[in-house]
């Protein structure tokens, strides 16, 4: 089945999109319930719901409540939920070594995956394979069994301080990026448009809309891997910082400060806690040069004293940083999410006391939670801030010649 063209939503006032923010991220939901959540009139929802449903956006399904078809003195139930195949979007988390991709339904349902391995971290070839990848999935929307709505756009999601605004990589340790405008180059390319993202902010824009942040008034995701990461959920909003930085955990300086860190500071979070930082720790104490970090993390299951010591080591830091993070900001839970918590058993009792140490007062009933993630999630987090900006109408970065 052809892909459709973009197409605009029938969203003229801010009420509309509260309305349709409401159906997607907490629907099914009546009409009645979305009134009571957003200080709406009745009437105020009927006539922004009314051009969604027109167009095929959402549907009004009669639901029977209780075994009867009822609701309270007869009224049936009209719960309004959002059409899945009414959108597609694309989704791609960029790495050193890989890209990752998915498409996905208008509520972040994932569609297909597809993983292609880098060949290099130059920007230009980056872009370039960036491109192709992209193209292939679209080419899978268009010859998938399932029925693909109008592709929404591209989101792109990188690790590092990323300009949203405007589409810039501003700096990326881990891809070893400055001053890198992804939007215009790979809008060049593609014809659709295009949302570049931070990965954590991505990632926790999935989770505020899609995830566990659904019904939080706060939260933090905080990603533990190759890099240490954090996304924000304060005052209904993933904050992005006056500055595009923010939630940079993994750069707090509470690590020795003779360790050097990727983004040339010394003594940050990451010089102890992210996954290299912890094999390179191993490698020393151990005198294992051959050591990878699956290995490493064996021995320190096996009882090894140099590499039990190296995961300490981290849990240590990283309970002090989130400690220093809830002091600051108060979110009531935090999500604890990444490649790294494969060996989360290791650190996290050195982690939860550290963060019982460090916490102050009431900031220490501040909820940890395990939260596993795959690379495929991380592309879908990216896939999350595309819906987010097409409700809200924001307008596209890019959108040049295929």
């Amino acid at each position: 089945m052809p892909l459709r063209p973009h197409r605009p939503l029938p969203l003229a006032t801010p009420a509309g999109v509260e309305v349709l923010t409401k159906i997607l991220t907490q629907g099914p939901i009546p009409r009645v319930e979305i009134a009571r959540r957003t200080g709406l009139s009745q009437a105020a929802v009927t006539k922004a719901v009314a051009p969604l449903i027109e167009t095929g956006f959402v549907t009004d399904q009669a639901a029977p409540a209780e075994g009867d078809g009822q609701l309270g003195i007869g009224r049936p139930v009209s719960p309004l939920t959002v059409v899945p195949s009414s959108v597609s979007v694309i989704g791609v988390k960029v790495t050193p070594t890989s890209l990752i991709g998915v498409t996905t339904d208008f509520t972040a349902g994932i569609l297909n995956v597809r993983h292609e391995d880098l060949d290099s971290t130059d920007p230009e070839a980056v872009i370039e394979q960036l491109a192709g990848h992209v193209k292939a999935l679209i080419a899978s929307l268009k010859s998938g069994t399932a029925v693909a709505g109008p592709l929404a756009g591209i989101g792109i999601a990188v690790s590092g301080d990323v300009d949203a605004a405007h589409g810039v990589v501003r700096d990326s340790p881990l891809m070893g990026w400055r001053s890198v405008p992804v939007a215009e180059l790979l809008g060049k390319r593609v014809r659709v448009p295009i949302v570049v993202s931070n990965d954590v902010r991505a990632l926790t824009v999935a989770e505020h809309w899609f995830g566990a942040g659904v019904n939080a008034d706060s939260f933090a995701v905080v990603t533990i891997g190759s890099g240490i990461g954090c996304g924000l959920y304060i005052n209904g909003e993933v904050v992005s910082g006056a500055y595009g930085v923010s939630g940079e955990l993994g750069h707090l300086p509470l690590a020795p400060g003779d360790l050097v860190c990727t983004c040339g500071r010394r003594g940050c979070v990451e010089t102890v806690a992210s996954s290299d930082a912890i094999l390179t720790r191993t490698r020393e104490t151990t005198g294992r040069a051959d050591l990878d970090l699956a290995g490493a993390i064996k021995l320190a299951h096996e009882g090894n004293e140099q590499a039990r010591e190296a995961f300490d080591r981290a849990g240590e830091v990283i309970g002090a940083a989130l400690a220093a993070m809830v002091n600051l900001v108060g979110p009531e839970l935090v999500m604890i999410a990444g490649e790294g918590v494969a060996e989360y058993d290791l650190y996290e009792e050195r982690m939860r006391r550290a963060f019982a140490e460090h916490a102050f007062g009431a900031a220490g009933d501040c909820r940890l939670m395990l939260r596993s993630h795959t690379f495929d999630d991380w592309a879908r987090g990216a896939a999350a801030t595309v819906i987010r900006s097409y409700v809200r109408g924001e307008p596209p970065l890019a959108r040049g010649s295929s």
